[in-house]
């Protein structure tokens, strides 16, 4: 589901509408305007119309189906199942296993209901949930934990990225994950370690789960800023050889999407901060060392893309003095043609006045020099060539020909 603004309803519906959509694709699009580009990117979160009532949820008409799959293990085993019935997971909930159901697509309301009603859901739990996006946050019930984050996928075209809001509900031996859909998540790697019985996974309980699920989220910005690295490199080598209309608008471009990625980033690190704070019985203290390790890959991913924002400014700078300095040059080579055919100019113009020698001994007697014409020619070509032997003792033909080689 891509966010889009091109609505006919009214300027309020359209922000209301607009901030329902949580998948955001976010890449270059050379065929669009500067405003397009500017609205797909911008980045909102999800409001409520005033009056409306707590727990209301709107489903979206272009939502993906929604589809319900399942892994439970213990230390000896785990077991996949797709396509499963809300009803169907409540066996699973009563085993001493633990228990992964992961919700994919926000498009059937009665079977988001059933969902909430089996986990029993607080109806503002299901709000948060299917009214996307909102903004990352945590929120402690009687029965379990909702945390909110906001996943980055690079796009498998390298020239964005998807921004998708998934929502954990960790219970006392389940973990509840609903994405908008899961062609574009990054938990491979934890089903693999499910799979395969990797590390500690199979070992520990539902709160490690929750744990590897969220650090995996987080390690997915990590491609996304490399990719957003290797742009602010292309841009700076573009300035300097042949800066365009077209690089201004890729360097705004770029400035949006990196405050879209640190909007998406920064309330992580509030949400860890106040889960390490504060005790929980759904997490406990050795699950606390590896959420600090979370905390310190999002501090450390904020901090990039503070530094790339910097370097998105400074790119902006670079290109109006790269801009400034070829109009000087091209003032200084205008100056230069002016310069050496304003005295040729001026002989022309004396002579071309047409006063009648025939009158007076004083007007023009040269006219009638046999060597009259010749001489005119050699003093305005003498002229011009002093002026270039001027020019080039003074170095600015050398600074001419350095700029057409750059």
């Amino acid at each position: 589901m891509i966010g889009k603004i091109f609505l006919n309803e009214s300027p309020l519906e359209k922000a209301c509408l607009f901030t329902m959509k949580a998948k955001h694709r976010i890449q270059q699009s050379p065929a669009k305007s500067q405003s397009a580009k500017s609205q797909d990117i911008l980045f909102d979160y999800h409001y409520n119309k005033p009056g409306t009532m707590p727990g209301f949820i709107t489903i979206d008409q272009n939502a993906n189906p929604t589809e319900i799959f399942l892994i439970n293990y213990n230390q000896q085993q785990a077991v996949r199942v797709n396509n499963l019935l809300p009803r169907d997971c409540l066996k699973y909930l009563n085993e001493e296993s633990i228990s992964w159901i992961d919700v994919v697509g926000l498009g059937h309301e009665d079977t988001l209901r059933e969902i909430a009603e089996i986990f029993k859901l607080h109806p503002l739990t299901l709000e948060d949930i299917v009214n996307i996006p909102q903004r990352p946050k945590v929120e402690e019930y009687e029965e379990y934990l909702l945390i909110i984050v906001q996943m980055a996928v690079l796009n498998k075209e390298g020239t964005g990225f998807f921004l998708e809001q998934v929502s954990l509900v960790l219970g006392k031996n389940y973990l509840l994950t609903i994405q908008e859909e899961g062609d574009y998540d990054s938990f491979h790697s934890v089903r693999d370690r499910i799979k395969l019985n990797r590390g500690l996974i199979r070992k520990q309980a539902a709160d490690y789960l929750a744990y590897a699920i969220w650090d995996a989220i987080i390690d997915g910005y990590f491609p996304v800023l490399e990719s957003y690295g290797e742009r602010i490199e292309e841009l700076e080598n573009e300035i300097i050889v042949n800066p365009t209309e077209r690089t201004l608008t890729q360097i705004y471009q770029l400035r949006q999407e990196l405050l879209s990625l640190r909007r998406a980033i920064w309330p992580q690190r509030d949400i860890l901060n106040n889960i390490l704070r504060d005790e929980n019985n759904l997490i406990s203290s050795q699950i606390n060392v590896y959420l600090r390790d979370c905390y310190d890959h999002v501090v450390q991913i904020i901090d990039v893309i503070e530094n790339y924002r910097d370097f998105a400014n400074g790119l902006m700078d670079f290109y109006i003095s790269s801009v400034g300095n070829k109009m000087n040059e091209i003032m200084k080579t205008l100056t230069v043609i002016s310069t050496i055919f304003i005295p040729l100019t001026f002989i022309a113009g004396i002579y071309g006045m047409n006063f009648n020698p025939d009158k007076s001994p004083w007007n023009m007697p040269e006219l009638n020099w046999y060597w009259g014409y010749p001489l005119c020619l050699a003093l305005m070509a003498l002229i011009a060539g002093s002026l270039i032997y001027f020019f080039w003792r003074r170095g600015w033909f050398k600074d001419f020909s350095s700029s057409k080689k750059g």
